[in-house]
C-alpha cells in the first residue's frame, strides 16, 4: 500500500494522507556524500529578504547526488533511501569498475541489487545513464541534460519524466511534462524510466505546523493587506490587474526579452 491511513486522535489528522515509506532505509548508507548546509532564511550576505516565505524549518543535511553519468560505469544498487532535499527517492550505488560510492536519483521500480550502467556502452534499460544517439524514439526519459558536459537540470523531481520523440544527426526533441518541446543535442546525456516516489501528489499536508518544518512561512494575499502595504490593498482594489508587490505586471505581460531558440513549443499556461 502505498498511502498510510490514519484513526485521526486529532484535527490536524483528519485529512492527513502521507506516504508508507516502510520500504526506505532507515539510516544513509554514505555518510562521506553528506554535507551540512546552513539554513539562511530566505536572506543574502547582508541579511536582506530577497526570496520570501522562507524561515524556521527542521535541520536536514544535503546528499551529493550524481548528475553527470557520463562515464563508463557498471554499479549495483545497495540501497534506496528518503532525501530531505528533494521528492523523489535516492538510490546509493557501489560502483563496480571504479570501487567507489555515489548517490543518484532512484527511477521507477528500481530495486535494491539491480545492476545500472552508464556511458556509451549502456543498454537502453531502466536507471541506465546514456546519450540521446543510443536512445529508442519514445522512450521515457528522465536526469536530462541540455548541455555537453553538464549536470542534468531536467525531469528530476518526483513522478516526472519526457519523451524522446525525434531525433536527426545533430539535435534530439524531446516532450516535457509541462507539454514544452525542446531541442537538446544528440550528445547529451539522459537516463531511462520515469523518477520515483510518483504518488506524492496525492498526499496533504494536514496542518500549518508541518509547512513549518519544511521551511515554509505563511503566504498572505495582497488584497488582504492595506493599500500601502500592496497594490491590491485596500477595499478600492477590485477590478485592477494582478500586480507584483512593486506594481510589475504578473500576468499577460513580457518577463524577458531574451528567448531560447531551442524550445520549440512553449509550456501549457495554466
Amino acid at each position: 500500500m502505498q498511502l498510510k491511513k490514519f484513526k485521526p486522535t486529532t484535527p490536524s489528522q483528519r485529512n492527513l494522507i502521507q506516504l508508507n515509506k516502510s520500504n526506505l532505509n532507515k539510516t544513509s548508507l554514505l555518510k562521506h556524500k553528506i554535507v551540512g548546509v546552513k539554513n539562511k532564511a530566505g536572506r543574502n550576505v547582508r541579511g536582506k529578504i530577497t526570496s520570501y516565505h522562507k524561515g524556521g524549518g527542521h535541520i536536514k543535511k544535503y546528499r551529493i547526488i550524481n548528475f553527470l553519468r557520463t562515464t563508463n560505469s557498471t554499479g549495483i544498487i545497495t540501497s534506496i533511501e528518503y532525501d530531505p532535499y528533494r521528492t523523489a527517492n535516492i538510490a546509493s550505488v557501489f560502483d563496480l569498475l571504479n570501487q567507489n560510492y555515489y548517490y543518484v536519483l532512484a527511477a521507477k521500480n528500481l530495486k535494491i541489487g539491480d545492476i545500472i550502467k552508464s556511458g556509451q556502452n549502456a543498454e537502453p534499460k531502466i536507471g541506465h545513464s546514456l546519450p540521446f544517439l543510443k536512445i529508442p524514439i519514445g522512450s521515457c526519459i528522465h536526469n536530462i541534460s541540455v548541455h555537453l558536459n553538464k549536470k542534468a537540470q531536467l525531469c528530476r523531481a518526483a513522478g516526472t519524466y519526457g519523451q524522446l520523440i525525434e531525433k536527426t544527426t545533430q539535435y534530439a526533441r524531446i516532450k516535457l511534462n509541462s507539454g514544452e518541446h525542446r531541442y537538446v543535442s544528440i550528445l547529451c546525456y539522459a537516463t531511462i524510466g520515469i523518477v520515483s516516489n510518483e504518488h506524492l501528489f496525492l498526499t496533504t499536508v494536514g496542518k500549518a505546523g508541518r509547512n513549518r518544518w519544511l521551511n515554509k512561512r505563511p503566504i498572505v494575499r495582497g488584497v488582504a493587506m492595506n493599500p500601502i502595504d500592496h497594490p491590491h490593498g485596500g477595499a478600492t482594489s477590485g477590478g485592477r490587474s494582478s500586480v507584483t508587490p512593486w506594481g510589475k505586471p504578473t500576468k499577460n505581460g513580457k518577463t524577458s526579452r531574451s528567448r531560447n531558440k531551442l524550445i520549440i513549443i512553449k509550456s501549457k499556461q495554466f
